[in-house]
């Protein structure tokens, strides 16, 4: 029987509450991790996600600057974004920032300081406070399982009240590729 102790991590990146969010996603980006739990301390506070940081930046409004004057053609919607549902995938996201006069991509690279929201704001304020947890003793299936069914991509391993661990969907991939499980 293959347990979460056998594919857990225990050398643990772990993030501050008050680490901004620039700093943050740096890390994460420098590890090649897609989240982290979040510590004060010795006190486990909720797990740090990329994807935290995604949602945080899609709902944060822009700095309007003007834009040069559009010729009334430019403004009209193209014909085959008037059938519904037929917008691409990232309209939802431009559209929050088409008054903007910068692209997603510029805005998550931009330096001005009036444009870095991801640096005046902290992990305390996205993280995810719930904590999804299993001991190292849980099978590897049931780990999955409840994975599977809650839609996350990272479980941390708690021992006796302490953090010790995490599983993520990349180490269970990782094992099934080097054959370790079946």
């Amino acid at each position: 029987m293959v347990t979460v102790r056998d594919l857990m991590s225990s050398d643990l990146v772990t993030v501050s509450p008050e680490l901004t969010l620039r700093d943050a996603i740096e890390l994460l980006t420098a590890r090649h991790i897609g989240g982290a739990p979040v510590v004060a301390g010795s006190r486990l506070l909720g797990v740090f996600a990329a994807s935290d940081a995604l949602a945080f930046e899609a709902v944060t409004p822009g700095v309007t600057m003007e834009r040069p004057e559009q010729l009334e053609s430019e403004l009209e919607i193209p014909p085959e974004w008037e059938v519904e549902g037929s917008e691409p995938p990232a309209a939802f996201f431009t559209d929050m920032w088409i008054d903007t006069g910068e692209d997603v991509a510029e805005r998550f690279q931009h330096s001005r300081p009036e444009w870095d929201a991801l640096q005046e704001h902290t992990v305390a304020e996205v993280m995810t406070p719930s904590v999804y947890a299993v001991s190292p003793e849980t099978e590897l299936a049931d780990a999955a399982r409840r994975m599977l069914r809650l839609k996350i991509h990272r479980v941390l391993v708690l021992e006796a009240g302490k953090l010790a661990g995490i599983l993520t969907t990349t180490d269970i991939v990782r094992a099934v590729a080097e054959r370790r499980v079946t």
